[in-house]
């Protein structure tokens, strides 16, 4: 388990300092995913050894989004005034995610039928 979260902090860190290379243009942890990621697509990283640690992450994942809930009761004030804003964003996002993954799952499954 210490092991797992060794690689999970390692590859944060790497992604923070590629970030700061970079300005900040891309968040330091999202590069830090992407680079995990390949590591553990191309078997570079075993999965096993951050196995432990991720599906923790997972499960107890509503703990990570407390902050950002009291983010925005703490910008009450900036919501109700953008409301609409809001509201119209959100809703475009929300159905380029559906229409995206749905094609990206469609894309894999005849992917594996091919096989």
């Amino acid at each position: 388990m210490i092991k797992g979260v060794f690689f999970i902090l390692l590859f944060y860190f790497i992604g923070q300092a590629v970030s700061y290379l970079i300005d900040g243009f891309v968040p330091g942890s999202i590069i830090g995913m992407l680079l995990m990621f390949g590591c553990l697509h191309f078997k570079v990283l075993d999965p096993e050894s951050v196995k432990d640690v991720s599906l923790a992450f997972t499960k107890n994942m509503s703990i990570f989004f407390i902050p950002a809930g009291a983010g925005i009761l703490g910008a009450y004030g900036l919501l109700g005034q953008f409301w609409s804003s809001i509201l119209i964003v959100s809703s475009v996002s929300l159905v380029l995610v559906i229409v995206v993954v749905a094609l990206v799952q469609q894309y894999m499954e005849n992917r594996k039928e091919k096989r």
